[in-house]
């Protein structure tokens, strides 16, 4: 009698795991053994059906349970094709059919191809990143060859294998598969006469200027996608986009903290004594406000909906004013005397309860 094999080794999963790690570890070693990815390798032929058997008895929680109990499961059948102890529901384990599967391992699949994305970067000022800007930036990108429409060829015939379908059956056991025409690579056709204008490729690589719209409240590290702008698909695919990556410049006034804006306002010794109405520069122009007597220097105020702009809403955030009192340098005789008068009205001095004794 054979022995008995360890199917959670076989898988490489240990006695606890839950029926979808299992299944995941049957796909990833499924594609990895795949006869068809591994031509002419017996070993790989073998672990493939070792891989199938196991999956059998662990996909399938009735068998797993007596597997488990009984280190087998009974009646079990040694001989026979490796798919009649297939689990039911064991394409679904897949997800999707063998078809599909196995056309993206052999990256085979058939039909238009999407063109690659591309990305590029771009700087814009703080201001620009408020009100949003369209500025014009020149691409280099694969575009479909115009001589030959992106086939490739001068000339063409329809190919013998295939006879135009562009495609070719294959059978393994009891499934039948339908994949890309490895002569003619999926076309229906075969080439007589390369393209010279693009060396066969079907693509041309060309400067293109276009105008990008920045949206108003782009921040550090946006990106702005602008459809169609990426490389050319290839068999009547559609091309990818093209990704901007925005980086905004330091503003010399305004720091940034996501759509708040942070700004140091310098203020004269009276008007934080006296208080007042001052003048605020904002990312759209002036604005005033009021600052109560007695304000601190580092006191922190808020003048709301004078931030950014988020760039889906609209919403603007908020702007905060830290106040910084200016202390006159070039003082007079007269000044300093008023000086000393003031100094004389502190009742104690401001560092009281900060000195270690």
């Amino acid at each position: 009698m054979a022995a008995v094999k360890d199917y959670y080794e076989v898988l490489g999963v240990g006695r606890e795991a839950s029926p979808d790690e299992i299944k995941r570890a049957f796909r990833k070693l499924a594609r990895k053994y795949h006869p068809d990815l591994n031509p002419g390798r017996k070993e790989a032929e073998e672990k493939f059906k070792e891989i199938n058997e196991a999956y059998a008895v662990l996909g399938d929680p009735k068998k797993k349970e007596d597997y488990d109990r009984f280190g087998r499961v009974p009646p079990f059948k040694e001989a026979g094709p490796w798919f009649e102890r297939a689990a039911p529901g064991f394409e679904e384990a897949f997800e999707f059919g063998f078809g599909d599967i196995f056309g993206d391992i052999l990256g085979r699949r058939e039909g238009p191809l999407r063109g690659a994305d591309l990305l590029m970067p771009l700087d814009v000022t703080l201001d620009e990143a408020f009100s949003g800007v369209t500025r014009k930036i020149t691409v280099t990108r694969e575009s479909v060859c115009p001589a030959c429409g992106g086939s490739g060829a001068e000339e063409t015939r329809v190919c013998d294998r295939c006879r135009g379908t562009g495609r070719v059956e294959t059978a393994r056991g009891i499934f039948r598969m339908a994949q890309p025409c490895p002569s003619c690579g999926g076309t229906g056709r075969k080439v007589l006469k390369a393209c010279k204008a693009c060396g066969a490729s079907g693509k041309t690589v060309s400067a293109e200027t276009v105008n990008a719209k920045i949206p108003a409240g782009v921040d550090e590290g946006s990106m702005v996608k602008l459809r169609g702008l990426g490389n050319a698909g290839a068999k009547g695919g559609p091309p990818g986009d093209l990704h901007i990556q925005i980086s905004v410049r330091p503003h010399a006034l305004f720091k940034r903290k996501e759509n708040d804006l942070h700004l140091k306002l310098p203020v004269t010794f009276g008007e934080a004594a006296l208080g007042g109405k001052v003048e605020v520069p904002t990312i759209d122009g002036s604005a005033f406000m009021t600052i109560p007597k007695g304000t601190q220097s580092g006191q922190r105020f808020r003048l709301k909906g004078k931030g950014m702009p988020l760039p889906r809403t609209g919403l603007r955030g908020n702007l905060f004013v830290d106040i910084e009192v200016a202390v006159p340098r070039d003082l007079t005789d007269k000044t300093l005397g008023a000086i000393k008068e003031i100094e004389a009205s502190y009742g104690e001095s401001p560092r009281k309860g900060m000195t270690k004794r």
